[in-house]
């Protein structure tokens, strides 16, 4: 898969509502996913973060079990720690770590502050996407850290969407 040049959004694009956030989770649905559908993803993320020159670390679990793992250049073992939290958001909720923070957001607090369970362990920050499977439920996320939340969101998304649209 060779993608298209990608021209990064403005900073000062706003970032996305709820809805927008809620109809990327509806969107973005496979009707399966194995061991080579995660290979395929992943390197999707890879060459599109390559592209960009992204110092990111790119995960895609599935079960529990590590299905892909890259550190690109520029990357630290901070980025895996990240990568790690914001993949158990999504195994909690079952929905992104950008939208579960948008939604303590749009409620006039902070996933910190009112979700109760340990920042150390949790982080309601962009970069991890339910892989969510028809018939089947969210099975794994994959998941992307080293950019700012919303890059990292917009990453994942932008890969889901080539993915699922090839």
């Amino acid at each position: 898969m060779s993608p298209a040049r990608h021209t990064p959004r403005p900073a000062s694009e706003p970032a996305p509502s709820l809805e927008e956030l809620e109809a990327q989770e509806r969107r973005l649905v496979f009707r399966r996913f194995t061991y080579d559908d995660a290979w395929a993803l992943g390197s999707l993320l890879v060459e599109l973060a390559r592209e960009r020159q992204a110092p990111v670390a790119v995960d895609i679990h599935r079960g529990g079990q590590q299905l892909f793992h890259a550190a690109l250049p520029g990357s630290t073992p901070d980025n895996d720690a990240w990568i790690t939290r914001k993949r158990r958001v999504v195994e909690r909720y079952g929905a992104s770590s950008y939208l579960v923070g948008a939604r303590f957001r749009a409620k006039g607090t902070t996933f910190e502050e009112s979700s109760r369970l340990d920042p150390d362990a949790y982080a309601a920050h962009g970069g991890s996407f339910p892989i969510h499977v028809e018939h089947a439920g969210v099975i794994g996320a994959v998941t992307v850290s080293g950019l700012p939340q919303l890059e990292d969101h917009r990453l994942v998304v932008e890969a889901l969407e080539r993915f699922l649209d090839a």
